[in-house]
């Protein structure tokens, strides 16, 4: 089944256009000839293609088709969503923890010893940065740990809305949350589930995570970061 005729001529050139070596693009007056198109047009179905994520246009290297990415896309429409109504942020982190949950046992299955490795050195950097002095938040190993587990699925579409959620994490300043016995309890959920992981104990671990996201409910008040883990 061929769904190319829902999209625009350049989205459609772009899903038959493959250069693997750099993917740089024709000027766009040469794919405005090839495709029929006027340049005016050409260049609002190129802002689309932008926007999605699926070029860039430099200077130096001119217009360049991208890797596919779910990502780009996922998130620009979030923004948009927030922008309407800022309890859409509350709706997305309920899809994200559904999302985890439902592809805990297929994406745990897949880890292999390095993955653990990486994982559990995730966790000793947390508790360094948490035990610091002054006390750092580990959110680049929050992030790191939360996308790691689910990495091997090779699923475009599960990573897509797990990179979105951490964007808009970031861009909200959630990162930045600072209750010290807050993030010890997380980081300690974190832990039973890596070590479950590392252990082949999944059911135990699918738990500990249920209980991590369950933990939201007793997190102080702190105005949209309250819905967020």
């Amino acid at each position: 089944m061929s769904f190319s005729h829902r999209l625009s001529p350049f989205l459609e050139y772009l899903a038959k256009t493959n250069d693997p070596d750099s993917g740089r693009l024709p000027p766009l007056n040469e794919i405005s000839r090839l495709l029929g198109i006027s340049i005016a047009s050409l260049r609002e179905q190129l802002e689309v293609a932008r926007m999605l994520g699926l070029v860039e246009v430099k200077p130096k290297t001119g217009l360049r088709k991208l890797p596919y990415s779910f990502t780009p896309g996922t998130l620009n429409n979030l923004n948009f969503a927030l922008a309407i109504e800022n309890h859409h942020f509350f709706e997305y982190s309920d899809l994200r923890n559904h999302v985890e949950t439902a592809y805990w046992y297929q994406a745990v299955s897949l880890l292999n010893p390095e993955d653990h490795s990486h994982l559990r050195e995730l966790i000793q950097q947390a508790k360094q940065r948490l035990g610091g002095n002054p006390i750092q938040i580990p959110h680049p190993e929050h992030r790191e740990l939360h996308l790691s587990i689910y990495r091997r699925l090779n699923n475009i579409f599960v990573t897509g809305i797990l990179e979105a959620y951490w964007e808009m994490y970031e861009a909200e300043g959630l990162s930045l949350y600072t209750d010290l016995q807050y993030l010890n309890s997380v980081w300690n959920y974190h832990e039973q589930m890596v070590e479950s992981i590392c252990s082949g104990d999944f059911e135990y671990g699918y738990k500990a995570m249920i209980n991590h996201m369950d933990l939201i409910s007793h997190r102080p008040n702190v105005a949209v970061a309250r819905e967020f883990e």
